[in-house]
Order: C-alpha cells, then structure tokens, then sequence
C-alpha cells in the first residue's frame, strides 16, 4: 500500500475537505464542523480500503493465507490497517478549529469528535471490504455498488449512522448533550464493520 502510493488521493480529499469546513466555520460550534469531516471519512475510508485491498495481487493475498494459517487474521490485519489509517489522520485533525479558527475546544467536544470520526471511518472501512475485489472483482461493478451503498447510507433521512450523525452534529451543538446519540451512531457503524468483514470473508474464502 505504501510502495502504490494509493493512499495518497484519498487522504488528499479528507484533509483538503477537512481545511475547508474548518477555515471557513469560525462562526459555528466546534461539534457542527466534526459531521461534515465525519461525512468526507466516511467516503475516503472507503476509497482508502478498496485501494488497500486491491493493492495486493491475488496470488500474494493467497501466500499469506497460507503462511497464517487461515484467512481471517489476514482478513482482520486489512480491516486494522484501512481503519487505523483513517483514524490517525483524522486523529491529527481534531484539534484542527484550534489552530484555524478561533473555537475553544472542550473535553466534551473532543469525545463527540472521536465518536464522529469513528462512525465515519467504520462505515466507510465496512463498504470499502465489499466493494472490494474480495467480493466484487469487476471495477465497474465495485464502483456502482459503491456509489449505491454510500447514498443508501448517506441521503435517507434520520438513517444511521451517517445521515442522523451529520444531523446530529449540525442541529443539536451542544456536546454535553450528544455524547449518548454520537455514542450509538458509533456503535451501528462497528456493527456494519464487523457484518461487512464476515460477509467479506465468507465470499473470499469460497473464491479462494
């Protein structure tokens, strides 16, 4: 992934995204500008996983199921990597408002914004594994149903975790008040991750 350099579009968007609504929301709470940066993780997980598991030949990939073993601790290092990655960036970005705008940032405002970046990665990270060549191994394809995924996720209204995330986060700014729902949105987006990484597995290991 690193030697591919595939890595390099994707994070581009999230931290050129992630200037934008910070630099220009001064006037805003701190909490309304994590669900829009939430938002774009969300597409560049996605984006971020499928470059991570499409960088590997085939032929690779089944070298190192069988030095593992099986394939779900191969399965599982992929997942860490697409999220750890994800999460570091916007980890580093947190504290952004602070150094852009002029936001006091609080212990409240942070959890909130952990939790949001959380939500954004995992859902993100759970349709990049099935869109994937794991799954779908025609580009064609893997991008329709990405495209499809990510609206299904992203436009009906009160849907989480994404939708009702952003709604959250951009109606309700009082951070104190949104940890439980930021909460819950998080945990939904864990629960599609780890549905996603067993629906992956089970298709890769019948192909494989």
């Amino acid at each position: 992934m690193l030697h591919s350099q595939r890595y390099v579009p994707p994070l581009f968007l999230f931290v050129a995204a992630a200037f934008v609504f910070t630099g220009s929301s001064e006037s805003v709470p701190v909490v309304a500008i994590y669900g829009p940066v939430a938002g774009v993780l969300f597409v560049t997980s996605t984006w971020l996983t499928v470059a991570l598991v499409n960088a590997e030949e085939p032929v690779r990939r089944v070298i190192a199921v069988v030095h593992a073993g099986r394939s779900t601790p191969v399965l599982v290092a992929t997942v860490l990597v697409a999220l750890a990655t994800s999460l570091l960036v916007a980890g580093l970005l947190l504290f952004l408002p602070t150094v852009l705008g002029d936001h006091a940032v609080t212990t409240e405002d942070i959890l909130v914004g952990v939790l949001a970046q959380l939500t954004g990665a995992s859902t993100g990270v759970a349709i990049g594994l099935v869109v994937s060549r794991l799954v779908m191994r025609r580009t064609g394809y893997s991008l329709v149903a990405a495209l499809v995924l990510m609206s299904v996720l992203s436009f009906p209204r009160g849907l989480p975790p994404i939708n009702r995330l952003i709604r959250l986060l951009s109606y309700s700014p009082d951070a104190p008040d949104l940890l439980s729902s930021t909460a819950g949105c998080a945990a939904v987006a864990v629960a599609l991750l780890i549905a996603s990484a067993c629906v992956t597995g089970a298709v890769a290991d019948r192909r494989d």
